[in-house]
């Protein structure tokens, strides 16, 4: 291993952060609270992504949804909250985290009661575009505040270790609890939850959050916010639309073509503007661009897979959703122990080495779900290797959340946080609409050829994303 891949010490403490930095990897008093709000509003948005999926039946049946329409309900959210992530994320460096946190809160919970009082299509719509829209301000800003209050080192990894986990164990239960709340009174508390969340956080986070003082504020490049955010949103609606219709469908390779060509303007205009949306010399670090592209594919490949098993367990084991939901919550408690343990691998290793731990268990994982069967005695197996599965991914992904952030200047480190959750729910909303077109190209009687083909992908992009960390990525200098 190279002396760039040592592991990184943490720098001079500004004196806001110092009981910080006495206070090693615990947290004070007010760091807690501040936590807890932190990761309660992450939590509460990752949930977002996937509670609605076991009750779309429901919605479409009570508000006349047609059923080739019902995808609109998740893809609308994933659209907004993949799309705005970055342009977000620098307006928090600009204008301030909090407060931009704090907007975020308001608006998630003011579109929340829209959407659990909707009564026809139209204005749900409208309140799922409002709630990806909050998701887009409050994840950077959450995530930058946290990067800020903690100083680079073991409290910083132990915060980054508990959001990750929580972030992807949020997309598990919301699965679970979407089933639990349609079943037993409504899916419009999938929305009215979020109510009483926002509301609780607006009560403390005020008092609890701070940022440092806010520097000279460079001017927000306008062109490159809007094409950023156009070609990510081209991307993510082809991708989806590949999901529902096929790579051959105009509006799948039309729209990947579209960000494709957007992305090379982008570029092509950051080069030439004095205060770039996106930093040049940020994008050639290489912690941050293969950190980020590694946690696209981290998240990418764990979302997809509950995807595809909640198939599995419906469509070939015949298991009703709130059952489905229940199996697959073991693979939610593997990623908060995964979370929690990464911090201490990270001490003991480093975090690109970490990441490769990761990736490489969770490819182990995953192989043996490519020879699923009709059989329900692959239910224990399924267990044990979905449980690994969850710890594996979440080791990966703090690794990829340190690494991303790491030697980053604080008036930078918005930016930096916008990209790292700009990869996560770009990876959210990419890897589902892949899997599911790679498993319906298989034409057969059952959906289990299928499946088995999307799992050994999935598997295959594990193993390949810890190649690539082996290979390219490399650590900023010992500080």
């Amino acid at each position: 291993m190279s002396n760039t891949e040592t592991r990184i010490e943490s720098p001079p403490v500004p004196s806001d952060n110092s009981s910080a930095a006495t206070a090693g990897p615990g947290f004070t008093a007010t760091q807690k609270i501040a936590m807890a709000v932190l990761l309660t509003a992450n939590f509460t948005l990752a949930v977002d992504f996937s509670i609605l999926n076991v009750a779309l039946p429901h919605i479409g049946h009570d508000l006349g949804f047609a059923t080739a329409n019902l995808q609109w309900i998740v893809t609308t959210f994933a659209l907004c909250a993949a799309g705005f992530t970055l342009f977000f994320g620098r307006v928090a460096d600009l204008f301030g985290r909090k407060k931009l946190f704090l907007i975020g809160m308001v608006l998630l919970g003011v579109a929340s009661l829209v959407g659990g009082l909707a009564q026809f299509p139209a204005l749900l719509l409208a309140a799922r575009v409002g709630q990806g829209l909050a998701t887009a301000m409050v994840t950077p800003a959450a995530l930058s505040l946290m990067t800020t209050i903690f100083p680079e080192g073991p409290a910083r990894s132990k915060a980054l270790g508990l959001n990750g986990a929580l972030m992807a164990a949020g997309f598990t239960a919301g699965a679970v609890l979407g089933g639990l709340l349609t079943g037993a009174v409504s899916w419009r508390w999938a929305f009215f939850i979020n109510v009483v969340v926002a509301v609780i956080v607006l009560v403390l986070a005020p008092a609890v959050l701070k940022e440092p003082a806010a520097g000279q504020r460079p001017k927000l490049d306008v062109p490159g916010a809007v094409l950023i955010t156009v070609a990510l949103v081209a991307l993510v609606f082809g991708i989806d639309n590949a999901g529902h219709h096929g790579w051959t469908h105009a509006g799948t390779w039309g729209a990947v073509i579209g960000a494709v060509v957007l992305f090379a303007i982008f570029l092509a205009i950051e080069g030439k503007t004095t205060e770039p949306r996106v930093a040049p010399g940020l994008l050639k670090r290489s912690n941050i661009a293969w950190g980020n592209i590694t946690g696209l594919l981290g998240f990418a490949t764990m979302t997809s897979l509950v995807f595809l098993l909640t198939l599995y367990l419906q469509e070939i084991l015949s298991y009703n959703a709130i059952t489905a939901g229940l199996i697959l919550g073991v693979l939610g408690i593997g990623t908060v122990i995964g979370g929690l343990t990464a911090p201490r691998i990270i001490g003991a290793t480093n975090p690109k080495a970490t990441i490769i731990l990761g990736f490489l268990l969770q490819a182990v994982a995953t192989v043996p779900l490519a020879f699923i069967s009709d059989s329900r005695g692959w239910l224990i197996p399924l267990l044990i290797t979905t449980f690994i599965g969850g710890v594996a991914n979440l080791i990966a992904i703090v690794g990829y959340t340190v690494t991303s952030t790491m030697g980053v200047e604080a008036e930078q480190q918005g930016l930096a946080s916008g990209l790292v959750t700009m990869s996560q729910q770009v990876g959210i909303a990419l890897g589902t609409p892949v899997m599911s077109a790679i498993a319906v190209s298989v034409v057969a009687a059952t959906l289990l050829p299928g499946l088995q083909l999307a799992i050994g992908v999935n598997a295959a992009l594990c193993l390949a994303a810890a190649l690539l960390v082996g290979v390219f990525l490399r650590l900023p200098k010992q500080q």
